[in-house]
């Protein structure tokens, strides 16, 4: 193969680049206690078959009242930075993607950064449930440039305070969950071999919170009226969601040179199970090799990715030299794919 290492594009969806001599030294998820089956659900009301048979989700975990984004944050980056065996100190850039945080000032990223005990700027970003593959791009260019050499990347979000427990189509489908990444430098293969950022705004009314911000500042009557929480077009979503997929996954395979059955591990955003197997209809992909846990925690938004990419570590299952599909989309609308060499 001809290395694309030095290559950068436009695809027909987003721009294409590659960002190797950076890997991941270790990785680390949490997620809280308290497990909601489809059969709770069901006692309120929700259709326990409906919900399996639309999502493939049968659970997920809900963080109890006094918990918040930070505390699961944290967890999952103590847990990431031991497997390192990196001490805080060590770390000089913290990246946190989440669309759930604490408040709006200090950011989540700040607080996690004092817990911490790390001297190290903490950035915060919101992409949604392509949060943590923005952040990952993000995280690799200051590996890369050699302004880091530890960067501490994490994907978090507690959708279980976004999200209306009177909408029976949407309310099943999210969790709560975290899991962090430390990035540092690599062998010169190693890295993001190709990878695609995009979004598309003009679609911004099928998946959003309308109330909270600038444009509608809270108010008694909007609280009342559930502005602030989650409104989702779910067949304009889906079928979007289905058509990214295939379109950015191709992209990067092509940009990388390589065919569906190079690649060892496939690592989607864990939004839907009918999502997933709808874009590998047109995929030539392992099934065998497609890493789901949504059936566990349902849709965790930007902590989905880094939560299956700790699995699939604990699990001892990828090794050294190992191509990943990795591929984020949701809120914005936005996506991220990327072809990693582990």
């Amino acid at each position: 193969m001809i290395s694309p290492r030095h290559r950068t594009g436009l695809s027909g969806r987003g721009r294409l680049g590659t960002l190797t001599g950076v890997q991941i030294l270790a990785t680390g998820s949490y997620v809280p206690e308290c497990v909601v089956r489809n059969e709770d659900l069901a006692e309120l009301g929700y259709d326990a078959d409906w919900i399996i048979q639309r999502t493939g989700i049968r659970q997920r975990r809900q963080a109890p009242p006094g918990q918040a984004t930070s505390d699961v944050a944290y967890e999952a980056a103590v847990r990431c930075l031991q497997a390192a065996d990196v001490r805080p100190a060590d770390v000089d850039l913290i990246l946190v993607a989440t669309m759930t945080p604490d408040s709006p000032m200090p950011t989540t990223a700040c607080l996690i950064q004092q817990r911490l005990g790390c001297i190290a700027p903490a950035l915060e970003m919101n992409a949604a449930c392509s949060g943590f593959m923005y952040a990952l791009v993000t995280g690799s260019q200051f590996v890369k440039t050699g302004c880091s050499r530890r960067v501490l990347v994490i994907g978090v979000d507690l959708m279980s305070r976004s999200v209306n427990p009177a909408d029976k189509r949407t309310y099943p489908l999210f969790g709560d969950g975290g899991g962090a990444v430390l990035l540092g430098p690599g062998e010169p293969d190693q890295g993001l071999v190709a990878f695609t950022l995009g979004s598309e705004g003009d679609h911004e009314g099928w998946l959003w919170q309308p109330a909270g911000g600038t444009r509608e500042p809270l108010t008694p009557e909007r609280l009342a009226a559930g502005r602030h929480l989650i409104h989702m077009e779910g067949r304009s979503v889906f079928k979007w969601a289905v058509r990214v997929l295939i379109d950015s996954s191709l992209d990067v395979l092509r940009y990388a040179q390589l065919s569906p059955q190079e690649i060892d591990w496939i690592v989607f955003h864990q939004a839907n199970i009918r999502i997933i197997d709808a874009a590998l209809n047109d995929l030539d992909f392992d099934r065998q090799r497609v890493i789901i846990n949504l059936d566990r925690y349902g849709n965790t938004s930007a902590g989905s990715m880094p939560l299956a990419l700790d699995e699939l570590c604990q699990q001892g299952r990828i090794r050294r030299g190992d191509r990943l599909v990795l591929s984020g989309f949701g809120g914005g609308l936005s996506w991220g794919t990327a072809i990693m060499k582990w």
